[in-house]
């Protein structure tokens, strides 16, 4: 699977796996969103229900790649 969706505080996250390099500055930012698989590539945790909009953006816009986007309601990109 090269990508990975999921609606987290009202927006839906998406991690594109073939961009990830495993720099962790998601997990930094996030720890109860992202970690790391046994291959080094960011993949949601099991419970993200309690993590924050303002960490979910701040996460997401961390990324020195451009590996995670994340879309509103309607669709719009808000990162990257």
């Amino acid at each position: 699977m090269d990508s990975e969706e999921r609606e987290v505080a009202g927006v839906t996250v998406r991690i594109d796996r073939l961009l990830c390099v495993g720099f962790e500055t998601c997990i930094e930012v996030a720890p109860d969103l992202f970690e790391l698989d046994d291959e080094g590539i960011a993949v949601f945790c099991a419970d993200t229900n309690g993590t924050p909009h303002e960490d979910v953006l701040g996460s997401c816009k961390s990324c020195p790649v451009d590996a995670l986007e994340v879309h509103d309601t309607s669709g719009r990109k808000l990162v990257p």
